[in-house]
């Protein structure tokens, strides 16, 4: 049995780019490992799940947003996109 794990799709350099607030990243890998928890509680089944996977998902955050894709059958959360808001 796997376990659930979330990463950047393609990877970080590019879903993050050349964002300068730490902090922010922060609030983001905070809150996908909350999702991550949640859907490791929902998807039980995981990799034998028979459903559709969620579609993309967008999670506001105070500094700015991310969306994020949830595959169950592979265990993983994509955080595919990363905005921060205007300075």
């Amino acid at each position: 049995m796997s376990e659930w794990a979330w990463e950047y799709l393609p990877d970080s350099c590019s879903v993050i780019g050349d964002t300068p607030d730490l902090a922010f990243i922060a609030q983001i890998e905070e809150r996908a490992d909350e999702l991550l928890r949640a859907a490791a509680a929902l998807y039980l089944d995981g990799p034998s799940f028979q459903g559709r996977s969620p579609s993309m998902r967008t999670e506001i955050l105070p500094c700015g947003m991310f969306e994020y894709l949830i595959v169950v059958r592979q265990e993983r959360l994509y955080i595919t996109h990363v905005t921060p808001w205007p300075l």
